[in-house]
């Protein structure tokens, strides 16, 4: 009866694991947006001013925070770097300072104090790829998770931003944001 026991067990691992490998591997890829306009261009679009809307919402797709927040980008020897002032809903206040360098490939790195490693991303067409993993803060305690950021431009001024939180593969939360340049 152990033995059974135990080659369920498997077959409930390997089932899940399938099911979460056929589930990533129908995600977007970048190069779907090759020729598409207008070209996203990172620093060109955050140097100066820009503001953002956001909203939070869990893996039952209910919203927890909504979110505004200014960023300031400036661009000195080849580096962006972006100053993001948030304010929540709740009247919380947080920021964060990335630094941004750019390939000639157009794939970017990405560096803030709140994110482990580096951020990567890729740009094509109109729109931009960013992924990184973060420590999330809780009531109770900080959570390492991915952040796969999807931001499509849509004019000189417009861009939105669809986010996938996932913890070990599985989508605990989503970020929708709508920037605004001035």
């Amino acid at each position: 009866m152990t033995a059974i026991r135990s080659s369920f067990k498997a077959f409930r691992w390997i089932g899940l694991f399938l099911i979460i490998a056929s589930i990533t591997s129908c995600s977007a890829d970048i190069n779907d947006y090759k020729g598409t306009s207008p070209r996203f261009d990172l620093f060109q679009y955050f140097t100066g001013q820009t503001q953002a809307w956001g909203m939070v919402q869990d893996y039952t797709n209910q919203q927890t925070r909504r979110f505004h927040v200014v960023i300031t980008g400036t661009v000195n020897d080849g580096i962006l770097t972006l100053d993001e002032q948030f304010l929540y809903d709740d009247g919380e206040t947080d920021g964060r300072l990335w630094t941004i360098t750019r390939h000639h490939d157009g794939t970017y790195i990405g560096k803030a104090a709140d994110i482990i490693g580096n951020a990567t991303g890729v740009e094509v067409g109109n729109a931009l790829r960013w992924r990184y993993d973060f420590l999330l803060k809780t009531d109770e305690r900080e959570i390492q998770v991915h952040f796969d950021d999807w931001m499509y431009r849509q004019d000189d001024k417009h861009l939105f931003n669809l986010t996938s939180i996932t913890k070990w593969g599985v989508e605990v939360g989503k970020v929708t944001l709508f920037f605004s340049k001035e």
